[in-house]
């Protein structure tokens, strides 16, 4: 780990993360951390070699909910059609989201920083506030949830769900809260 980390602090109005269990959930809520197959997303869209360290903040969660929909379908024999159920899901959307993101070398917090990111949906867009270089006993100090990953099952890690970038692959991590993460959060140190 460098000395320095290059921290590149993005906001928004809102924000989800959509939970690997979502899918299998009758009411999820928004995870409070970054799995490593969403951190691999960010640094595929930012166009840089690795993302260090995170930290995620927000004010609170909007519990909101969604209609969704099986992929199959459902033949009805007497009403001779087809039809598909649907079911309504609660979920937590984060508001007011503050994303700091660690960077090993300036010129990738620089170029991070000229780009917006998206949580886990397209409208959920967090832009750049700037980017500034601080110790790695400050950025352990700065108050949010975040996930550190781990190779394996080892003590105090949980599973955190499958890998779309590597075949599926299970994702295990440890949860670090530091502070208050889920209060107004603070944009200056």
């Amino acid at each position: 780990m460098p000395e320095y980390v290059y921290l590149v602090t993005y906001a928004g109005p809102f924000g989800y993360l959509k939970p690997w269990t979502a899918v299998r959930d009758g009411e999820t809520y928004s995870q409070q951390f970054l799995t490593p197959s969403v951190i691999e997303g960010m640094k595929r869209k930012l166009g840089v070699a690795h993302i260090l360290r995170h930290k995620l903040t927000y004010m609170g969660l909007s519990m909101q909910q969604e209609q969704t929909q099986p992929r199959g379908w459902i033949h009805e024999k007497k009403k001779q059609q087809m039809s598909r159920p649907r079911a309504i899901l609660v979920r937590g959307v984060m508001l007011n989201p503050l994303l700091h993101l660690g960077f090993a070398t300036e010129a990738e917090a620089v170029l991070a920083a000229s780009q917006h990111l998206c949580l886990c949906r397209n409208e959920d867009v967090l832009l750049p506030l700037g980017w500034q270089a601080m110790s790695e006993e400050e950025f352990a100090r700065l108050p949010g949830f975040e996930l550190r990953f781990t190779e394996g099952a080892e003590p105090g890690a949980f599973l955190v769900g499958y890998n779309r970038f590597a075949d599926g692959a299970p994702m295990y991590g440890r949860l670090e809260i530091s502070g208050n993460p889920v209060a107004k959060p603070v944009l200056e140190r």
